[in-house]
């Protein structure tokens, strides 16, 4: 196995590499540190991108008691609603991969770079421990050699002294043997340095062998093993970054087909006969169009005189004269309170709409009942421990209750006649109770122009009945009656078949039968609704759908509608 020792080569020291490792090592922890800062910033994105999804989803959810939560019947809506569920579950696991990166991988890189550092700082420490040992022994060679180079010279300079004194005749003998003793002592001392420098060398030796052979190369492979440690823990952090991206794929991809099941649910043919339950008018189809013999005359209208004539002794007309304005058989329903009964929706949302109706009063019934009995249990615990409270303070609550239990078994029981009635389970509605129900009709015609006059029309054929229409109807008949039977009627602008039969049972229609002729007085002004008349009292209103129009050319030009 090849060690990072290997670095030195020829002349170069070990130690002129812990620079050069040094700063290989602090960028490896640079590297680190710098994944687990790409790492957090890709678990705040998955935090941001779930929140995102989660408001998204929110955002779009229906909101309840409103309109859009009854559209969420149809098979589309819930798809949708089902699309929004699992784009909250979809969040919640971008949640997950964000959790699962800050534990597994952030939280445990911050503490192994921690780790990584005190590591590294004791392996360069003992390394410079190492090489300030091995540079203290080999000054303390260098000492023990200069001593023994030095007292080599003294000894060499002694003994020549010592040999010079020693051939001079004029010398003293005792001057001789002083420099023998100091030639002598210096030979000694030059001994003793070379016995220390001697030992110093092999100490130093075996230290420098020591620390070449095994102190910096064990150092230098603790070193590598730490550097490669960091390493393979890295590429384990990449795979963890992977794997815990891949660990929910599977749960994103059941989300995904939750998505397209979801969108496989959806049924047109459900939904179209979801509209057709909830808008449906329940009016019969009608019958087959008979054949019409036009080899017999068209009976013309009736000459002005006639009419005049005829008006003499009969009851006066709701609709004759061009001020008395438009009747609608039915009331806008964004505009002013319509009828109580609903009688001005068609058949079948009037029973849903009675229905509901009935079912509101049974709850807030079954509600007041609820809080009787709660009452009534109430009192019977004052009764028998009077020390809790005063029974009769709940009588005058509970005289209330009995009050709004009578008025509302009275509105409920009323409500279930007019279903009864639509229903088929009782005979149809008379003039009288039609009245009753909040239509606007009176005895006078007075009371009639003003409830026309009140009302607006709107493109769905409907009308409004404003806040003072109630005092109008209680108006007394005036002398404004006679005028409006001397004006005269609307001139007839054409002719009209009827296609259908149509029983004209609201205020303002006239009923028809299927292929009877009529003279038309007033088109269609884009409301649906045209105003017919059979004879000099009998005029009013049908769908323009249910006619034939033929209109005059010299009136409004050759028009036709059906």
């Amino acid at each position: 196995m090849t060690t990072w020792f290997a670095l030195t080569t020829g002349k170069q020291l070990a130690e002129d590499q812990f620079d050069s490792l040094e700063k290989h090592t602090q960028w490896g922890i640079d590297i680190l540190e710098k994944y687990i800062k790409f790492v957090k910033e890709r678990t705040e994105i998955e935090l941001n991108y779930a929140k995102q999804l989660r408001n998204l989803s929110k955002k779009y959810q229906p909101k309840k008691n409103s309109k859009e939560e009854d559209e969420y019947k149809y098979s589309s809506c819930k798809a949708f609603l089902a699309t929004l569920n699992e784009m909250n579950d979809y969040a919640g696991q971008h949640e997950v991969i964000s959790e699962n990166m800050t534990s597994q991988i952030t939280t445990e890189l911050a503490r192994y770079v921690q780790e990584l550092k005190q590591e590294r700082k004791s392996h360069f420490h003992d390394g410079r421990k190492a090489q300030q040992h091995i540079e203290t022994c080999w000054k303390q060679l260098e000492s023990s050699k200069r001593r023994f180079e030095r007292d080599c010279k003294e000894a060499d300079r002694a003994q020549q002294y010592f040999e010079k004194m020693d051939a001079d005749i004029n010398v003293t003998k005792a001057d001789v043997e002083k420099a023998r003793q100091q030639a002598q002592l210096r030979q000694q001392m030059a001994e003793d340095s070379k016995a220390e420098y001697s030992s110093t060398l092999q100490k130093f030796n075996h230290e420098q062998h020591e620390h070449y052979h095994t102190h910096i190369p064990n150092i230098f492979q603790k070193i590598q093993e730490m550097e490669e440690r960091r390493i393979v823990r890295i590429g384990e952090s990449m795979k963890t970054f992977a794997e815990v991206d891949r660990q929910v794929v599977p749960i994103i991809g059941k989300c995904l087909d939750e998505i397209t099941r979801a969108a496989e649910s959806i049924h047109q043919k459900n939904d179209s006969q979801l509209v057709i339950e909830a808008f449906k008018s329940g009016f019969e189809p009608p019958g087959d169009v008979d054949f019409e013999d036009f080899t017999q005359p068209i009976k013309r209208a009736v000459s002005e005189s006639s009419l005049s004539n005829s008006k003499e002794g009969k009851p006066e007309s709701r609709f004759s004269g061009k001020s008395k304005g438009k009747l609608w058989p039915f009331i806008k329903k964004n505009k002013g309170a319509g009828p109580e009964d609903f009688s001005n929706l068609p058949p079948e949302q009037r029973r849903k709409k009675l229905q509901q109706k009935v079912d509101e009063l049974n709850k807030d019934i079954q509600k007041e009942m609820d809080q009787r009995d709660a009452l009534t249990k109430m009192k019977d615990v004052y009764i028998k421990n009077p020390q809790m409270g005063d029974a009769a303070s709940v009588d005058h609550k509970l005289a209330e209750l009995g009050q709004n239990l009578e008025k509302l078994r009275s509105e409920a029981q009323k409500f279930e006649g007019w279903l009864a009635e639509v229903e088929g389970r009782l005979p149809a509605r008379t003039e009288q109770t039609r009245r009753q129900s909040g239509v606007c009709e009176s005895q006078n015609t007075l009371t009639v122009n003003n409830c026309a006059q009140d009302r607006e029309s709107s493109p769905d054929g409907s009308y409004t009945e404003e806040p003072s229409q109630e005092s109008e109807m209680k108006a007394p008949p005036t002398d404004f009656d006679d005028e409006f039977d001397d004006e005269e009627p609307l001139p007839t602008i054409g002719t009209c078949k009827a296609l259908y039969t149509f029983e004209g049972q609201n205020e303002g229609t006239i009923s028809v039968t299927e292929g009877e002729m009529l003279f038309v007085i007033e088109e269609d002004k884009g409301d649906g609704w045209t105003r017919i008349r059979r004879n000099e009292d009998e005029e009013g209103y049908v769908p323009t759908s249910y006619v034939e129009v033929f209109l005059e050319k010299n009136a409004k030009g050759a028009m036709t509608y059906i």
